[in-house]
């Protein structure tokens, strides 16, 4: 077990890191007071390089700030950075049908939306922090009507506005299940019996894509891979790292050993398959029977998978006591200290090569904003901070 001198170090890294850092950074540079909501392509030191905004990313923002006023402080100015961004959302991001645009201007106009849930997932999501945050049960019953909204999509997928086309491979993907269950965790807050049919069957569809130590990205609806197809050997070790903290979590709010035990499982295997012992760091995408992945991307170093496999590796360590875990977390964290963090301007790149060089400056794109880092940073000093206590 490492010494206690040794984790109150590491708390007040991750602590300075995420507060004297991170935040900062979006505090700085990503407020649009003239619009609302917050712009997010920032270059290296924060300069905007594009004003059009992204609803995943403003939702993540909104919900970032709101659980930190709601967990750690509450700090109004924490809060009125939540409620630029909520107030933005709640006036452009809505569709005529009650779904959620994907992109938009700078003053709000809309661009795109998406053929997928996810949009809907985020807000509903920022709704529900938010809510806690500004004590309006309104917002609160807002997020559950789309939470409603979103598992009749689930149900439904023909009314996403995709259509199935004859040739259409018959897969389901990783990522639905588990963004739903991530988002029940936090609109829910605890009280989880209205829940239930909705994460059992979640947890359900994500074993499926366990499948003999790989977590595939998409398998058929009876849990079977398409080994014919790129697509039904696509691994991605970030995200089934993901999947399997999300999973662990649940496993405790049900106290189920079973589950732990799988998503220990997850968790450990995935890190195996997907570090690269030559460079460091973990692949992007791979392909479970060894052929070259289509991606061309595949061997590139992305900050997210890094931050979900810190805080895994974390979490197993604070409920099973497993130095191994506890090496394998600081492996993580050696790395991604010292290759995506910038300590001059603050926050961390994005994008690396498989050698770890930086290949996209910006701090801030179409899908990096103020959400991985920080989260990962603050679960992994809660978890830091409890075992100190």
């Amino acid at each position: 077990m490492p010494e206690k001198a040794v984790m109150q170090a590491l708390k007040d890294e991750f602590e300075h890191e995420l507060f004297e850092t991170v935040i900062p950074f979006w505090e700085r540079h990503s407020p649009d007071y003239e619009h609302g909501g917050y712009y997010n392509h920032l270059d290296y030191d924060g300069k905007v390089y594009d004003t059009n905004k992204h609803v995943w990313l403003q939702a993540r923002q909104v919900w970032m700030f709101s659980k930190l006023y709601n967990e750690v402080e509450q700090k109004q100015e924490w809060l009125d950075f939540a409620k630029l961004g909520i107030d933005f959302l709640r006036k452009h991001a809505i569709t005529e049908d009650g779904r959620v645009y994907f992109s938009l201007t700078s003053d709000g106009k809309a661009i795109y939306q998406q053929r997928k849930i996810f949009s809907e997932c985020f807000y509903a999501m920022a709704l529900a922090e938010y809510a806690r945050a500004s004590n309006q049960a309104d917002l609160a019953n807002e997020s559950r009507q789309m939470f409603n909204t979103i598992w009749d999509l689930v149900l439904h997928p023909e009314k996403i506005g995709r259509p199935i086309l004859p040739g259409t491979a018959p897969l389901q993907s990783l990522a639905v299940p588990m963004i739903i269950l991530n988002l029940i965790e936090e609109i829910a807050s605890g009280d989880f019996a209205d829940y239930r049919q909705q994460v059992d069957f979640c947890i359900a569809r994500i074993q499926q894509h366990f499948i003999m130590g790989k977590m595939y990205e998409h398998v058929t609806n009876n849990g079977g891979v398409m080994t014919e197809l790129s697509q039904g050997r696509l691994l991605n070790p970030g995200h089934a790292i993901e999947a399997g903290w999300f999973l662990m979590h649940w496993a405790q709010h049900l106290d189920d050993d079973n589950l732990s035990v799988l998503s220990t499982d997850i968790i450990q295997k995935s890190f195996e398959i997907g570090w690269d012992k030559q460079f460091g760091g973990l692949f992007y995408f791979l392909d479970a029977n060894g052929f070259s992945p289509t991606q061309l991307e595949w061997d590139m170093k992305l900050w997210w998978p890094h931050c979900e496999a810190l805080y895994a590796f974390l979490l197993l360590y604070s409920i099973r006591q497993d130095e191994a875990d506890w090496d394998t977390f600081i492996q993580i964290k050696e790395y991604t200290f010292s290759h995506f963090r910038d300590v001059e301007h603050g926050e961390w790149f994005g994008y690396l090569n498989r050698q770890g060089e930086v290949t996209q400056r910006f701090k801030a794109g179409p899908y990096k904003g103020c959400f991985h880092v920080p989260r990962a940073l603050f679960l992994s000093w809660c978890k830091l901070s409890e075992l100190c206590s």
